[in-house]
């Protein structure tokens, strides 16, 4: 198997690409699927395993020592049909995005799935459908992402495939489409059974370099092929009019004519195809590998992308082909220790020169492109020219963020761009020495360019520079990538709940900002009604104003001190949120007003109005999911009831129990030690971010004096 240098011989038809992502919970297999396809499509010669921390994805170093992925990797790799296929038998492309499992690393899903063609959904055969991947399914839904699922680690205890089938039917909400039926499972796993050709293959041995060997099936599984296939055909015929009648008529429906209309129906979102084996022993990797040049979309497939015109909402379109003019959405940031800020972009029509300027639709500047290279993980090879269709990294743009457009000046488009979450926990950190101050910076700078997820601020209260993020490991993995790849030293505070600020009632405000002394003065006046919003919808401002009562350019200043000030919060000094202010009146002077004035006018009303909307402490709430033998459920049960938690259920899986549970953040931190602990190390648990809800008022109390308490010693030092 030799291993082949993508640079020179990367150029295939639009047809034959496939874009994809490898999407999960964390530990379904993710990483070790995509060792194995690297391997199996000659881009790797040795399989890099995750457990030895030598997977070729995982190339940080904190990556390697605990076992996870942290940032997305992007790999290009061939591979040519192993089985007989309806497609032809030719070298198709894969430009393969591996994703973290982590929620904590969100947003290296999210920014991956916004520009894939298609996914591959890994997930454990003995846990089913977890909790994060649902939300990475749902992630994948936002973008329109067709996708197939492999069903991992059927050589595990516990390991039950049409359990799996079930789970992807009822937690997805997908009609699933068993493709394969496997042959044992756990200790006794051999093999599967291709239902659409009827084919049994077996792996003998499980060794690096072996192939599946074709046999005839089986007896005892014949009459379970023959079932499961008959409902595969009905399956798909169901999405095809003309195979339908087939169907009825009970006429036989070719394996040409089944493959193509599945086809058709992946990448309509009508069926998803699910496969079997185990990544960890060889096992089922490439019907997998087939599966994505049969079934998932080409960048041809998509046909055309819509945006928009900068500064309009007059929409426009792009045919993803070289021939149009060039459009491309940079969705990751990537500081390089030798090549400096990388940019990764997905480039959907027209084609892009190294050496050339791009224009950006989102800033209105221009960029150089001075070297276009092709990723694999974090290997790179120069390439001169990119066309549609392809993901590459740029360097040398300064201005571009993620989810900016890049196109062509004289036909500019805006292209879709990422939500991020917003973080859910902040510490406080501090530069150890003067020395480390500066360097603090600029690596808190360009982690912040990469992390879109990750946020800087100063409480102005303290002093004190303040970041969030997702989670403890998120941080923890930021300040761990600023000791080692920045030199900084530097001192952290024990993590904080991202708490929030709020109304219950509708209140009214005014402020007058009045100024003389001497000279020209200062004059300002606003008057607000507020009202409350739904939770997770932010903040609105609606300009009411009519008959000039405040010109046009003191309405921006207003909004811009509202907000200031609603930054800073009135309760406990944390942002508010889930409010709508509405500016109804209000006076100038012709001489003395200016924004400045506005500024403060509508500061002033903010503070004014808050004092009547009975104002409450919101709290993040995560969705808590642990599973556990079921001897230590009871423990587990009241543990979880002690920290405010409202149970939603538990199901039985095999011999564990699964626990679902909403839980206030706040009781939560230093959870994974605690579980530990009460079950012998034999239980595990995911968090996920949820929604905010009410702070009960005894709490709130509370929270409000540690926050004055903290406030008064750091003025005192």
């Amino acid at each position: 198997m030799s291993q082949t240098s993508v640079g020179s011989d990367r150029q295939v038809p639009l047809e034959r690409i496939r874009n994809i992502g490898i999407i999960a919970h964390i530990d379904a297999g993710k990483t070790t699927t995509t060792e194995r396809i690297l391997f199996f499509t000659g881009r790797t010669y040795k399989i890099g395993e995750v457990h030895e921390g030598a997977a070729t994805m995982d190339w940080m170093a904190q990556e390697q020592e605990r076992g996870i992925t942290i940032v997305s990797a992007a790999t290009t790799t061939f591979w040519t049909p192993y089985f007989e296929s309806h497609l032809p038998k030719e070298r198709y492309r894969f430009n393969i995005i591996d994703t973290p499992g982590h929620v904590d690393f969100t947003a290296e899903v999210e920014r991956s799935l916004r520009v894939l063609d298609g996914g591959i959904t890994v997930l454990d055969a003995s846990e089913g459908v977890q909790s994060q991947s649902e939300t990475v399914w749902r992630q994948a839904d936002k973008y329109n992402v067709p996708r197939i699922c492999f069903v991992n680690k059927m050589d595990k205890l516990g390991a039950d495939f049409f359990a799996t089938v079930e789970d992807i039917r009822v937690k997805f909400g997908v009609k699933p489409a068993p493709m394969v039926l496997p042959m044992g499972a756990e200790n006794d796993f051999l093999g599967v059974i291709q239902l659409i050709e009827r084919k049994a293959l077996f792996w003998k041995d499980h060794e690096a370099d072996t192939e599946p060997e074709t046999r005839e099936i089986p007896e005892e599984y014949k009459a379970k092929v023959e079932e499961l296939r008959a409902q595969l055909v009905e399956s798909i015929a169901e999405t095809d009019d003309a195979l339908m009648e087939k169907f009825f008529a009970e006429t036989e429906i070719s394996i040409q004519e089944l493959k193509v209309a599945l086809r058709k129906a992946v990448i309509g979102y009508k069926l998803v195809p699910v496969y079997a084996g185990s990544s960890l022993k060889n096992t089922g990797v490439q019907p997998l590998l087939d599966a994505v040049v049969e079934y998932l979309p080409s960048p041809t497939d998509i046909e055309h992308i819509e945006g928009t015109l900068p500064k309009s909402e007059e929409k426009v379109t792009r045919k993803l082909v070289p021939e149009e003019k060039m459009s491309a959405l940079a969705f990751k940031i990537q500081t390089d220790p030798h090549v400096g800020k990388l940019t990764y972009v997905r480039i959907y029509s027209g084609s892009v020169q190294a050496g050339s300027y791009v224009y950006n639709s989102i800033r209105g500047t221009k960029e150089r492109v001075s070297r276009l290279l092709l990723m694999h993980a974090n290997e790179r090879e120069e390439i001169q020219e990119a066309k549609a269709g392809e993901i590459v990294a740029m360097v040398g743009l300064k201005e571009t963020r993620t989810g900016d457009t890049l196109c062509d000046q004289a036909s500019p488009i805006v292209l879709e761009g990422i939500n991020f979450a917003d973080p859910v926990i902040y510490l406080a950190i501090e530069p150890k020495t003067k020395a480390d101050q500066e360097k603090m910076g600029v690596a808190l700078g360009k982690l912040t360019e990469e992390d879109p997820t990750f946020t800087i601020k100063v409480d102005h209260e303290t002093g004190q520079t303040i970041i969030g993020g997702m989670g403890e490991l998120h941080l923890e993995i930021l300040v761990d990538r600023m000791k080692r790849e920045f030199k900084v030293a530097a001192d952290v505070g024990a993590p904080q709940v991202a708490y929030r600020e709020t109304i219950t009632k509708e209140c009214h405000g005014e402020g007058k900002y009045i100024k003389q002394s001497g000279g020209r003065g200062q004059y300002g006046h606003a008057v607000i009604d507020v009202t409350p919003l739904d939770r997770g919808t932010g903040y609105e401002f609606d300009n009411k104003i009519t008959g000039g009562a405040i010109p046009k350019e003191f309405i921006e200043p207003i909004n811009k001190g509202i907000k200031e000030s609603l930054e800073r919060g009135f309760l406990a000094g944390y942002p508010m949120s889930d409010l709508k202010v509405e500016l109804n009146d209000g006076s100038f002077h012709e001489v003395d007003s200016s924004e400045m004035s506005f500024k403060m006018a509508g500061s002033m009303a903010i503070k004014d109005a808050v004092k009547s909307a009975g104002m409450v402490l919101l709290e993040p709430v995560m969705q808590v999911e642990v599973t556990t033998p079921e001897i230590f459920m009871g423990d587990v049960i009241g543990d979880l009831g002690g920290k405010r938690a409202q149970i939603q259920g538990t199901t039985t899986r095999g011999v564990a129990v699964i626990i679902k549970a909403l839980v206030p953040l706040a009781e939560m931190q230093g959870y994974v030690t605690t579980l530990r602990g009460m079950t012998q190390g034999r239980a595990s648990s995911v968090m996920l971010p949820s929604h905010y809800e009410i702070v009960p008022q005894s709490i709130t109390e509370k929270i409000i004096e540690a926050r004055k308490g903290f406030e008064a010693r750091n003025r005192v030092s």
